[in-house]
Parts: structure tokens; C-alpha cells; sequence
């Protein structure tokens, strides 16, 4: 089955909830939240969850460390009787949940309606148990480092009745393209699963700088991240790293530059970016591995951004087994540069 087009969604009801109850003390400036004793049914889709994994999802914001003591103290209960961390659930179970003091979050930034309608819009596919979106080059998948919010805070503040919501897997901030998020964790773990046994096949298209050769069909480089004096993370080919394997095919040659497709079949951080620089073709606009003068130039002919994009998903549904491709299309800067540099290529042939 092929499914290029965004299927109908139906709106989902606001979400209801019991509001914490504050144990802040006046001017104190670090608040507290405690919550009552909570009997939660196990539902479908947690089922055969570890207890201690269950707690982390349903306590939010609160150390590892308490988990794991207020189970030991036997103060979580499943069906009224004592449980260890790595039990697992059952459909139907009542887990009794005790209080827990933790650390009120400060106030999160809410993500603007038109940033919700955009992601809204780039949802090609959605089912009940998935969604994948293209994501636009320049917004993070997840908050954090600086960033007030990413991709899933978007889609969650845009879906306030949806319960369950969290990406399969990530594309790198300056990448555009498709990624998946899973609407219930059986999703998420089918999914996970298959990307782990290399089951799902994702492709991409990067334009790197020179000639790329047609016979260049596989880069094996083990890689290894590391950190910059700054903090920053990179990633280089080291004989130290892990083994990594990336499928290259040349799609297009153009006046200085090559549009390729690239196949990641391990995962690894910045696997395509660095495994194109190794073969001497860095991605263009790559402002972390590109040199400088390949950069300037780039940018000084109209380069806009990281000329990488996650064009196509193979994968099969949870639930059914259907075979679903899909494609996402070029945003409007990276159309551009390749419509610029056929025209280039077309006026000297």
C-alpha cells in the first residue's frame, strides 16, 4: 500500500484532569507539588509494562531514586498486594500510587497557534496508533537545551486530548523530512523494535559539495561522538566508535555539487553528515563539517540550510501488518537551490 496523502483526522476531545495540590510555602522559591493517593487501572496498551517504568510515566518530574523507595517501602500496591520493580502488568491491574512530593515546574512556554497550524499541516499520515510528520528544517524534535520547545511539545499542545504522544525516533534539527510518533506505547515499542532489527527503511537526499563517483555505494566507518571545549557534541570517523554502515546513490551531478540518496542502516548521531565528509563530499550548508570556504560559497549562491532531507519511509503498521511507503516533498529552500542549479547545469550544457 502506498500512502503519500495526509488522511482525515478527527478532532480529539480536550484533556480532563485533578489539579495538584500546592504545598508551597509563601516566598519560597523552588514550590512544591503533592499529590493524593492515585488507584490507576492498567489499560491495553501498558500491559506487560515493568511497574518501575509504569511509576516514571505516571510521576512525572520526580528522581529515579524515589521510585524505586516508595516501591520498596510497599507503598505502591498492584491489586492490594506488595510489588518489586520488575513486575510486570497485567490489563485490568489497579495500581495504587502513594503521594509524592516533587519539584513544581516552572511555567513552560506554550507553542503559538500558527507554529501548532504548520505542524498541524506537514502531518502526511496518521492512523490511531501513529502519525508521521515532515518536519520543517530549523525546529528541533524535542525542548531542551536552550530551546523553549521542539517538534513533540508542538504536536502535544496542538492535540491537548491525545494521552500518548512520543517520537519513534529523531532527525537532527537542521534536517527536514519525515519522522515518526507513536499515539500509544504498543506503537511505540512495535516500531522501536523494527527499527532495531533494521526492519523499517529510511532514505535520504543530501546535496554534497563535488562530484560524487558512482561506483562510492557504501561507507562502513565505525564513528565516535565526542565533545568541543565549548560543550558541543560532534561526531568523527575513529576506529574507537561504533560500527556504522551507510548506502550512498548518486542521483543527479550539477556544477560543483551532486544530489545523492543516502541509506542509514545502523543509527547513529550525525551518521550521514560525517560518513559524506569522510567520502570528501560534505553536505552543503552543513555548518558543522562543512569548511569554511565551501560554506561561504555555498551560502554566498543563495544556500539557505542543511541540504538534508528525509525523503522516504518503508515500515509496516502496528497493528495490521500493512506495508505503508511514504514521501515527503522538498521544502521551498531546498527546491530552490536544486531548481537553481538545474538551470545552471541546462544554460551550459
Amino acid at each position: 500500500m502506498s500512502r503519500s496523502s495526509r488522511q482525515k483526522r478527527s478532532p480529539s476531545p480536550p484533556r480532563s484532569g485533578r489539579e495538584d495540590r500546592s504545598t508551597q510555602k509563601p516566598g519560597t522559591r523552588n514550590p512544591e507539588v503533592k499529590q493524593g493517593v492515585r488507584k490507576v487501572l492498567v489499560d491495553e496498551d501498558n500491559a506487560g509494562q515493568r511497574v518501575d517504568n509504569y511509576l516514571m510515566a505516571q510521576i512525572r518530574d520526580v528522581p529515579r531514586s524515589i521510585i524505586y523507595r516508595i516501591i520498596r517501602k510497599g507503598e505502591v500496591r498492584v491489586n492490594k498486594g506488595r510489588v518489586k520493580p520488575d513486575t510486570r502488568l497485567n490489563t485490568g491491574d489497579e495500581v495504587r500510587i502513594p503521594p509524592v512530593i516533587r519539584k513544581e515546574k516552572p511555567e513552560q512556554v506554550v507553542p503559538g497557534s500558527r507554529v501548532q497550524g504548520v505542524m498541524q499541516d506537514a502531518v502526511v499520515f496518521e492512523n490511531d496508533e501513529m502519525l508521521v510528520v515532515n518536519k520543517p528544517s530549523g525546529i528541533a524534535v524535542h525542548g531542551g537545551s536552550g530551546l523553549d520547545f521542539g517538534l513533540i511539545e508542538v504536536l502535544r499542545a496542538a492535540r491537548p486530548g491525545s494521552k500518548f504522544l512520543e517520537l519513534v525516533h529523531r532527525l537532527d534539527r537542521d534536517t527536514s523530512g519525515l519522522i515518526m510518533v507513536a499515539k500509544k506505547r504498543s506503537a511505540l515499542r512495535y516500531l522501536q523494535d523494527e527499527l532495531r532489527h533494521k526492519r523499517i527503511r529510511k532514505r535520504y537526499h543530501a546535496l554534497v559539495a563535488g562530484d560524487w563517483p558512482q561506483s562510492l555505494k557504501r561507507v562502513s566507518e565505525p564513528l565516535l561522538r565526542f565533545e568541543l571545549g565549548s560543550g558541543e557534541r560532534r561526531v568523527r570517523v575513529d576506529s574507537a566508535g561504533k560500527e556504522s554502515l551507510t548506502l550512498f546513490r548518486c542521483l543527479e551531478s550539477f556544477s560543483g555539487y551532486s544530489l545523492v540518496e543516502a541509506s542509514p542502516v545502523t543509527g547513529r548521531t550525525h551518521q550521514i553528515r560525517v560518513h559524506s565528509v569522510w567520502a570528501g563530499h560534505p553536505i552543503a550548508g552543513d555548518d558543522k563539517y562543512m569548511d569554511d570556504v565551501s560554506l561561504r560559497a555555498f551560502r554566498s549562491a543563495g544556500g539557505q540550510r542543511l541540504m538534508l532531507h528525509a525523503r522516504a519511509l518503508d515500515f509496516t503498521l502496528p497493528s495490521t501488518g500493512e506495508a505503508v511507503h511514504l514521501e515527503a516533498p522538498y521544502d521551498e529552500a531546498f527546491a530552490e537551490t536544486i531548481a537553481r542549479l538545474t538551470a545552471r547545469r541546462e544554460a551550459s550544457e
